[in-house]
């Protein structure tokens, strides 16, 4: 019998998952691996969060909820935007998702149509990249060549091209942990709006920023589209929740489509994310760790031959220039996995252009792994 294939499924890999699955691969043959290729939090979600999840389980009954999420998670997450960011939002504008992952593509399926124009910058997440494409939106990379971060310029040069219908940018972002400056995010949003481009904003990586408060794109209009996420700085990956801050006019749209793709997030990770927001003592603990192992890599890499690309000024990744060591970062990677036991992201992932000359090293890990990294390759590289 013929299978049928679609081109959907023609999107590049996401080589980082790759990389952890060879990783998993050779730890369970009883190699020593230490793996700095995934964004994911070596802690577990936090105590409180755990014990919400268990009391459920002994109550038994976890089933559908309403599809926009759980009400007294809405309002705890309303409540956080007043108190983090002293901005109010009605909790009837929260979406609460799968992951980030359900939210991107919640957002693109309510406010694109297939051939619609979108600009990301490059390097940038390269599941923006892959669910655009399958989804028929035409992705325009943006060229960084240097530059911290995606601005109002990228935007309007992009634009005079042909017109966009959207932008999507991340501060902090992945993979550079660069953040936006407030004066620059305003000019940004400002720009979109005046444009006529629409705005989704992804900060998944908020309270992971070391020198600088946080600032939501949501200080600059009402009209954008935020995404969020409890898996990173609230350890939760495994967990699969996350929420949209949207515009009036993109709730019941949103809803529509959630209800046929996904009903609801699931009702025990809601449950237990209402309790995150309590538990600031402890995640505040596992960011000083992180902020111990940003400084030790902004040390020692450079020391290496991996000159930083980017400024570490949030999240928990080092974005770095390997050319001084060679220009296929994806053999490199590998073979400092096989050899060294060592596992970083290869740049292809984030830059299909220029991602031969990059890696990204994740350091969200243990402060001892990160040190016994370092010094693996440095042995491994002689």
């Amino acid at each position: 019998m013929a299978v049928s294939l679609s081109r959907r499924g023609e999107v590049e890999p996401f080589h980082a998952m790759d990389v952890l699955a060879e990783a998993n691969r050779l730890s369970a043959g009883g190699a020593d691996v230490i793996s700095m290729a995934v964004g994911q939090p070596s802690d577990p979600a936090p105590a409180a969060v755990r014990a919400a999840a268990a009391e459920a389980l002994k109550r038994g009954r976890i089933g559908y909820t309403d599809t926009l999420g759980l009400p007294g998670l809405r309002a705890a997450i309303a409540a956080h935007y007043s108190e983090h960011y002293g901005i109010e939002v009605p909790a009837a504008r929260i979406a609460v998702t799968t992951g980030s992952s359900a939210a991107f593509n919640l957002a693109f399926l309510a406010m694109f149509d297939a051939g619609d124009r979108v600009a990301i910058a490059a390097p940038g997440y390269p599941a923006y990249r892959n669910i655009m494409t399958a989804l028929g939106i035409e992705v325009v990379e943006i060229e960084l060549e240097g530059e911290a971060w995606l601005h109002a310029g990228h935007l309007e040069a992009a634009h005079r091209e042909r017109p966009l219908a959207g932008v999507l940018f991340a501060s902090p972002a992945n993979p550079t942990g660069a953040v936006v400056p407030p004066d620059e995010l305003k000019t940004l949003v400002e720009t979109a709006q005046r444009l006529g481009i629409a705005v989704i904003s992804d900060e998944i990586y908020h309270r992971l920023a070391y020198g600088a408060p946080d600032t939501t794109a949501l200080a600059y209009s009402k009209d954008v589209t935020v995404i969020n996420s409890f898996s990173k700085y609230y350890c939760m990956t495994g967990w699969r929740i996350g929420w949209m801050v949207l515009p009036e006019t993109l709730v019941r749209p949103v809803e529509r489509i959630s209800q046929s793709l996904y009903i609801s997030a699931p009702e025990l990770s809601q449950v237990a994310a209402v309790e995150a927001f309590g538990a600031t003592a402890e995640l505040e603990a596992v960011k000083a760790r992180y902020a111990a192992n940003r400084e030790l890599l902004a040390r020692r890499l450079p020391e290496l031959g991996f000159a930083l690309a980017a400024p570490m000024d949030g999240a928990f990744y080092a974005f770095c220039d390997v050319t001084r060591l060679t220009n296929d970062s994806m053999g490199f990677a590998r073979r400092m996995l096989a050899e060294a036991h060592v596992a970083a992201t290869p740049g292809r992932d984030f830059d299909p252009q220029r991602g031969h000359r990059t890696m990204r090293f994740s350091y969200a890990g243990r402060t001892d792994e990160m040190a016994e990294a370092m010094n693996r390759i440095e042995r491994w590289l002689g």
